[in-house]
């Protein structure tokens, strides 16, 4: 009995050692070797070389002369460690509430794509429909007197098609296209 004890003791000792120290650092190895801007995060660095953000998660852009993102049920808006839903169904007042408020933000022009009004599973989603960026093409354009055609231009730019012609849906990364548009004609405004 005592030898079986012994026996399975070293090999959990040797087992959490393997699999829990010494497999994660090789692959994480690996991974900063081969996928470096992967590994870290897929960073985003503004013009001037300052960290802005990671393309994976999502941030709050209030400022009129920013694309804004989806709006955020994690936490106090876009926080990782709160990352979730609202859990409101389509039926429930407080997120019907919430919707109108959004869409009264958004202006009164056309139908607002659902994506500017509503949050994420996640909460942190760091992209927006297409759609949903040319909708807010007219603001930003007049915000940073710009031509339209500009900025229709860098929303072109940013659009990521489905994968491989199939998987998913065509999508625009807010940070990224908020980042070109300051590298297109700086403004002095909070996000």
């Amino acid at each position: 009995m005592k030898k079986h004890i012994v026996t399975s003791l070293l090999y959990t000792l040797v087992t959490g050692l393997l699999l829990g120290i010494v497999y994660p650092l090789f692959i994480t190895g690996v991974a900063h070797v081969f996928f470096r801007n992967k590994a870290d995060g897929q960073l985003l660095y503004s013009k001037a070389g300052q960290l802005e953000g990671s393309k994976l998660i999502g941030q709050p852009f209030t400022g009129v002369s920013y694309f804004h993102s989806r709006p955020s049920a994690a936490g106090t808006g876009y926080d990782a460690q709160a990352s979730s839903g609202s859990n409101l169904g389509p039926t429930s007042q407080v997120l019907l509430d919430r919707v109108a408020q959004s869409v009264a933000a958004e202006g009164k022009r056309g139908d607002v794509p659902v994506d500017l009004v509503t949050a994420s599973g996640s909460g942190l989603d760091p992209d927006i429909t297409p759609a949903a960026a040319y909708f807010q093409v007219d603001r930003i354009a007049r915000e940073r007197s710009m031509d339209k055609s500009q900025v229709r231009t860098l929303v072109d730019k940013h659009v990521t098609p489905r994968e491989f012609g199939f998987l998913g849906e065509p999508r625009v990364n807010v940070l990224a296209l908020n980042l070109a548009l300051d590298a297109a004609k700086p403004v002095q405004a909070s996000r």
